[in-house]
């Protein structure tokens, strides 16, 4: 088989590291990759969001299978330009990516399935969207609709910044993806990430996990794209996995289904834990990054196997096995993100981490010399497996510490509150 992976960050590299296992895969791309794909597949340099440009090259390469990472391709129809070419694809429609496309189709589609989510209203003007802010005991969320990288929700400590957030985003701050606002209520407790593979309409849970937004320790400083992760989180019992799945995806992959938008890829659910109560803060139409980075190591099925099965409608019939290890991940950043920051400083001590700890690359470029140098905020993630998750994220802890490059920053709290 030929297999392209769309994207470049730490969830893409760890894609290819999950399919590189695989004996049936001839040839494996990457587009555009970064330099840790480098080194497993070969990288084309294309951006995700060139949607005729991919197309082509899918053609041109004989690709068998694509796996699409990002979100903006997903939304912008990419799927639906692959396989207009007879090119299978793991990943949803356009139609169907509106479950993340838009925040307003997101919550319709959970008011009419009657799943458990945020009190919330949608505003594409400011005097009516202040008297709703005002309406809240506590200063509510704000979110621009559309797709933002990743920061288009601002989480206000006083109503002041409520209210300074919309009219930003009501202002152009996003562009096409704030001209329309969703505010809701904010709710209290612990969020998890819990992701499933999805066939169009079987789910298949994948274990939970848990991200850090935050750019700074004890969740300060502005959002980010995700500074680490654990799996699994201890305050959602085991038990209670097959009835989250089945409340949350399974009626939303049925409410996409009845509206002629079958989902097949991976469907996230961002949630708030509140004494074993999950709702619903968003969904995602794709695998979540970090989260990804330490999912992955933790399944002991082919991921071209399931894939595969998902891209065909046999997900009931195709058994996901996963170990019981605990996994932590911990992003290697640019000092300055989600700022502005440099670029183009060498990384060193990739060669001096544990053979059974991972290193999945994102913001990295190979130099004409072959040395490994930054190229973005989020640079590399540093994922330990272990029994249990106090040794796992000893273990992690221990490998990032081999790994330098001028401004490094990370966050030294991941999977803390679990132990």
């Amino acid at each position: 088989m030929r297999v392209l992976v769309v994207g470049s960050g730490g969830r893409e590299h760890t894609f290819a590291w999950a399919l590189h296992q695989s004996p049936q895969i001839e040839q494996l791309f990457c587009a555009p990759g970064n330099a840790g794909t480098a080194a497993l597949a070969v990288n084309l340099p294309i951006g995700s969001e060139r949607i005729d440009a991919l197309a082509a090259a899918a053609v041109r390469e004989r690709i068998d299978l694509a796996v699409i990472g990002p979100e903006a391709p997903l939304a912008a129809g990419l799927v639906d330009a692959l396989r207009e070419r007879d090119i299978r694809v793991f990943g949803p429609t356009r139609a169907a990516a509106r479950i993340e496309a838009s925040k307003r189709f997101a919550k319709s589609l959970m008011e009419r399935a009657g799943i458990r989510h945020a009190r919330g209203r949608s505003f594409h003007e400011a005097r009516p969207a202040h008297a709703f802010i005002d309406s809240f005991r506590t200063p509510p969320v704000v979110k621009a609709d559309g797709l933002a990288a990743g920061k288009g929700v601002v989480v206000p400590a006083t109503f002041e910044e409520a209210h300074a957030s919309a009219d930003a985003m009501l202002g152009g701050r996003f562009g096409e993806a704030s001209e329309i606002v969703v505010i809701e209520e904010r709710l209290a407790g612990l969020e998890a990430s819990a992701m499933a593979f999805v066939d169009g309409r079987q789910v298949q849970p994948m274990p939970l996990s848990c991200d850090y937004k935050r750019v700074g320790d004890g969740d300060v400083g502005p959002n980010t794209g995700g500074m680490g992760a654990y799996s699994p989180p201890g305050f959602l019992p085991p038990e209670s996995t097959p009835r989250l799945f089945a409340d949350i995806h399974g009626q939303v992959v049925a409410a996409l289904a009845a509206r002629d938008a079958p989902f097949q890829g991976a469907l996230y659910a961002g949630l708030m834990v509140d004494e074993d109560a999950a709702s619903v803060l968003e969904f995602n139409c794709r695998f979540g990054d970090p989260e990804t980075q330490v999912v992955l190591p933790r399944l002991r099925t082919a991921l071209l196997t399931v894939m595969e099965a998902c891209t065909e409608g046999r997900l009931a019939a195709q058994p996901v096995e996963w170990s019981e290890d605990a996994t932590v991940g911990v992003v290697l950043a640019s000092d300055g993100y989600p700022g502005s920051y440099e670029t183009g400083k060498p990384i060193h001590g990739l060669n001096a981490i544990d053979d059974d700890v991972q290193v999945f690359h994102a913001g990295t470029r190979l130099t004409e010399e072959g040395a490994v140098v930054t190229s973005g905020g989020r640079v590399l993630t540093v994922v330990a497996r272990a029994p249990t998750l106090a040794e796992a994220r000893a273990r992690a802890y221990d490998n990032v510490r081999r790994i330098d490059f001028a401004g490094c920053i990370y966050r030294r709290d991941i999977a803390a509150r679990e132990i």
